[in-house]
């Protein structure tokens, strides 16, 4: 009978990054020390690729109070950087 872990077994000993949970709780890294077990009761998946920080392009018009959404193409005077991963702001640049 085939493990239920064989291609993550396989996968981890290809080089693959692999995470563990228990009981629906939080991913943690797999580090095995010299040996590894594969509980039956557990979770484990491949470790996915962090999400890159992305950019949102603003311009701030004297003439009106607002700050207004634009792309990248356009004349945009401000820039706000967010985490990838949580969505939260990092950092802001004055262009």
């Amino acid at each position: 009978m085939k493990n239920k872990h064989a291609d993550l077994i396989h996968a981890w000993a290809d080089g693959a990054e692999i995470q563990f949970r228990e009981y629906a709780g939080e991913w943690n890294d797999f580090q095995p020390n010299g040996y590894a077990c594969w509980h039956q009761d557990m979770e484990y998946r491949i470790k996915p690729e962090p999400k890159p920080d992305f950019r949102k392009y603003f311009a701030y018009h004297f003439d009106r109070p607002c700050i207004y959404p634009h792309s990248k193409n356009e004349i945009a005077n401000l820039a706000l950087i967010f985490d990838g991963e949580t969505g939260e702001l990092k950092n802001a640049e004055v262009i």
